[in-house]
């Protein structure tokens, strides 16, 4: 089910954020319910520790915590190092998180939603209609005094059916076409996307027509969204709006389609809609034939 505030002239930047995100005093009223929320921990750090190891720490009561390499991605290979999951391996995990298709669900990392947002969009991608990240994370609820719990939950199991394709993606060709027809936004930092660095993947530098977007720009020092008026503000001076009025795609990218998927929801907010180039940098460049560019470009 999609919320909303049941009047006419709520302004639409507030009922689109209802469906996106959710604060940590609403979150609380809603696990206050029955039933509450699915809560999903998608804690998760490039190069560790394991998320799972700040789970066991402590958490929001009722979390189950949700592997991003395991849960949500496939065994890296040539498709990138976090490709999609396969659909059955998928619904499995969902199902033993208790997560179900009439119920809705939010996910939360350690604050800033760069893990959760790929939660968040891999549960749309599959099907899931009432899926929101919780704005600030674990540090947020914290920090408001809120209880946590190192209790680990034994959900009863979900109906969740998996259904594929419901969330834009691309390919490599399809990334390749937005960044000559529309736009391509690289979420990685801007030392990455210029080539100047490259931590992770065997080249550095970026697809050729790409402009340089990086996450961090989404969000406030405290880990927050920015709110959609400045996030639209932010892609419009980016070429988003425009690319979007003509019709022309609009896709995202990273190293491995994590925090790209951070950029898909901060247009979201902005109203916009992108595709995830799911397999991203680390996909592109496992095939040499494919262009690289490097240099500097339009920074976020």
């Amino acid at each position: 089910m999609n919320r909303s505030t049941g009047r006419d002239d709520a302004p639409v930047s507030a009922l689109l954020v209802s469906t996106l995100l959710v604060s940590t005093g609403a979150l609380a009223a809603e696990l206050a319910q029955d039933p509450p929320p699915v809560l999903l921990d998608v804690r998760w750090r490039l190069g560790g520790p394991p998320g799972m190891d700040s789970y066991r720490q402590g958490h929001l009561p009722g979390a189950v915590f949700a592997d991003l390499d395991r849960d949500l991605s496939g065994p890296p290979g040539p498709a990138g190092r976090h490709p999609l999951p396969g659909q059955a391996v998928f619904q499995a995990a969902m199902r033993a998180a208790g997560v179900s298709r009439d119920r809705p669900v939010v996910m939360y990392d350690d604050g800033d939603a760069m893990s959760a947002a790929r939660g968040w969009w891999t549960l749309r991608y599959f099907g899931h209609p009432d899926v929101r990240v919780l704005d600030g994370g674990y540090r947020a609820w914290a920090r408001a005094g809120l209880p946590v719990t190192t209790a680990e939950p034994a959900p009863a199991p979900g109906d969740f059916t998996a259904d594929p394709g419901q969330m834009p993606v691309l390919d490599a060709a399809g990334a390749q076409a937005a960044a000559r027809t529309g736009l391509l936004l690289d979420a990685r930092a801007g030392e990455r996307y210029r080539g100047e660095t490259e931590p992770v993947d065997p080249v550095a530098g970026h697809i050729p027509g790409a402009v340089s977007a990086p996450t961090a720009g989404n969000v406030n020092p405290d880990g927050t969204f920015k709110d959609p008026a400045k996030l639209a503000a932010r892609f419009a001076g980016l070429g988003v709006v425009q690319g979007a009025a003509s019709g022309a795609p609009v896709g995202t990218y990273c190293g491995s389609g994590v925090t790209a998927a951070h950029e898909v929801l901060a247009l979201a907010l902005a109203g916009i809609s992108a595709a995830l180039y799911v397999g991203s940098w680390s996909n592109w460049v496992a095939d040499p034939a494919r262009p690289v560019a490097a240099g500097p470009g339009p920074s976020g």
